[in-house]
C-alpha cells in the first residue's frame, strides 16, 4: 500500500507528467465547453408566428398563430421576440403597424386593446356621438383638465351687432379622453402636450356644438374636484346662445327614413 502511494507521488511529482495531465484536462474542458455551446446554439425553441397578414388594430386570436422552431441563439439575440402565446391572445396589433404573414411576433408589434387610440369610443352608448375639441396646454390650464373630469364649455363669439358674446354654454360635460397631436391618449403618450379633448354627447347636443364651433369658439373651463365628484346632468345653460346658433343655421329635414313608393300597373285586354 505504501509502495503504491510512493509510486503515485513520484509519478505526480514528475514535471512532464503534470504537464501532460494539464494538457489533457485542458482538452477535455475545451471539448465539453465547445459541445455545450454548440448544443445551446442549435437547440431549437418553439415560437409563435403570424399565419396571416395582420393589419393594425386587429385583435389576435389563436387562429392567427402558428408555430415554428428557431435556434436558441437567434432567440437570445432577438430579446423582443414573443415566445409565450398568452402574450398574444386578445392583444391588438399596434396602431400604424402591420404584421406580415410568416413573421415572428415582437413585443412592440402588439398592445393591450385598452391602450388603443379609440378604445374609449367603443363603449359610447347608442344615441351619443363623440365630439372633439381642439385645445393646447394653455386652454387646458397646463394639463389641469384630465380624463374623467367634469368641466363647462363657454361660448365665445359675436352677435349681429358686433358685440362680444362670452358665456357658459354647456355645463357638467365629462372629458372622455385627452389626446396629443397624434391622437394618442396622454395616459399612453410620451408627449405632455394636449391637442384634443374628447367627449361623448347626445346626438342633438353634438349638432349644436359643431355649429357653435362654426360660428364662434368653445373654451373649456375646469371646475373643482367636488364638481367632478358630484356631476350634474350635461345640459345647455344658455338658451340665448342656443337660439342664436339655431337662427344662424339652416334646418335640414331628416332624410334617413326611406319612403315606400307603390307603383300601380294597369293591365288591359284588347279585343
Amino acid at each position: 500500500m505504501n509502495s503504491f502511494a510512493v509510486k503515485t507521488k513520484r509519478f505526480l511529482g514528475n514535471k512532464k507528467t503534470v504537464t501532460i495531465l494539464c494538457v489533457i484536462a485542458g482538452i477535455i474542458v475545451l471539448f465539453v465547453g465547445y459541445n455545450w455551446r454548440l448544443n445551446e446554439a442549435i437547440d431549437p425553441i418553439r415560437v409563435p408566428y403570424a399565419k396571416n397578414k395582420l393589419e393594425a388594430r386587429h385583435v389576435i386570436t389563436e387562429d392567427d398563430i402558428g408555430y415554428i422552431e428557431i435556434n436558441s441563439s437567434v432567440f437570445k439575440k432577438g430579446t423582443n421576440i414573443v415566445r409565450d402565446i398568452n402574450q398574444l391572445i386578445g392583444k391588438e396589433v399596434t396602431y400604424g403597424n402591420v404584421i406580415q404573414e410568416g413573421s415572428l411576433f415582437y413585443t412592440e408589434d402588439v398592445t393591450d386593446p385598452t391602450l388603443s387610440p379609440d378604445y374609449v369610443l367603443s363603449d359610447i352608448e347608442d344615441g351619443y356621438t363623440a365630439f372633439s375639441l381642439s385645445v393646447d396646454q394653455f386652454t387646458t390650464y397646463n394639463n389641469y383638465i384630465t380624463i374623467g373630469s367634469y368641466i363647462d364649455l363657454w361660448y365665445v363669439g359675436e352677435d349681429d351687432y358686433d358685440k362680444i358674446i362670452y358665456t357658459r354654454f354647456v355645463e357638467s360635460i365629462r372629458v372622455l379622453d385627452v389626446r396629443d397631436s397624434k391622437g394618442v391618449s396622454l395616459n399612453n403618450s410620451t408627449s405632455e402636450a394636449p391637442a384634443e379633448l374628447l367627449f361623448a354627447v347626445p346626438d342633438e347636443l353634438y349638432s349644436l356644438l359643431v355649429r357653435a364651433t362654426e360660428l364662434g369658439n368653445l373654451e373649456p373651463a375646469p371646475k373643482g374636484a367636488s364638481y367632478t365628484a358630484n356631476p350634474g346632468e350635461t345640459s345647455v345653460s344658455s338658451e340665448y346662445v342656443r337660439r342664436y346658433i339655431e337662427e344662424k343655421s339652416a334646418t335640414i329635414p331628416d332624410e334617413s327614413t326611406s319612403t315606400n313608393t307603390t307603383t300601380n300597373t294597369q293591365t288591359g285586354t284588347g279585343e
